[in-house]
């Protein structure tokens, strides 16, 4: 299980970055869903991110892979 203090710290890669960054203060928050997958909760982003062996997989190309899913 991911702890909830790494929850509250951890922001999807895509909107907190470079060109793609989001506008707002604290874009990019993710939410935790059926303890396998961080989703970013960012209107228009839909990045999500799998959770393997209790670590989450925050990998930009990783999170675009489920973005139609």
């Amino acid at each position: 299980m991911v702890s909830t203090d790494l929850l509250e710290i951890l922001r999807c890669p895509v909107c907190v970055s470079g060109p793609t960054r989001r506008p707002g203060e604290d874009p990019g928050q993710l939410e935790l869903v059926k303890e396998t997958w961080l989703v970013c909760t960012e209107e228009g982003c839909g990045h999500k991110y799998p959770i393997r062996d209790d670590i989450p997989v925050m990998l930009i190309e990783e999170g675009a892979k489920w973005v139609d899913v």
